[in-house]
């Protein structure tokens, strides 16, 4: 019973219509078009890092010359909330968005203008120095956090362009 059971299971598979992201690896539509994509300097620490990791994830896919640009504005922002009876902080949250937009090198077109972002809770503790290192390591997860969704969104693109 249970074998007829899996046996129906893999036949239903393949017409789920599932259909690998990177399909044909490092040769493949969407790896050839993450590979083309030139990003551009963002201004401030977190861009520094934003950039930094949204080069890690494309480079390695192309080396060709770039047929795409693009340009990410950050807005990174860190709030106070959780107030102890003495008026002092006690957590903080960093919230990092960032508004894109992928433009076509060859007609100049923008051929996806989206917005990702992400936040962190950081907890207010009575060494100054312990909360701007919590601080400083909350932007460095969430430019990699934010660098991953932004190229998840251009995978998804590529994959679903002609």
């Amino acid at each position: 019973m249970r074998l007829a059971a899996l046996a129906l299971l893999l036949m239903l598979l393949p017409s789920c219509g599932l259909r690998p992201l990177y399909a044909g690896g490092s040769d493949g539509a969407v790896a050839n078009a993450l590979g083309s994509v030139e990003v551009e300097p963002i201004a401030g620490r977190g861009g520094w890092l934003v950039r930094n990791a949204l080069q890690d994830r494309l480079q390695p896919l192309g080396a060709g010359a770039p047929r795409y640009r693009l340009t990410v504005k950050l807005d990174d922002d860190i709030e106070g909330f959780g107030v102890r009876s003495d008026d002092a902080l006690t957590r903080e949250r960093r919230t990092l968005r960032a508004r894109y937009q992928l433009t076509d090198l060859t007609s100049g077109d923008i051929i996806l203008d989206a917005t990702e972002g992400s936040d962190a809770g950081i907890d207010v503790v009575g060494s100054e120095y312990a909360v701007i290192a919590a601080e400083n390591t909350a932007l460095e997860n969430l430019a990699e956090r934010l660098a991953g969704q932004i190229v998840t969104r251009l995978s998804a693109r590529a994959r679903a362009a002609p």
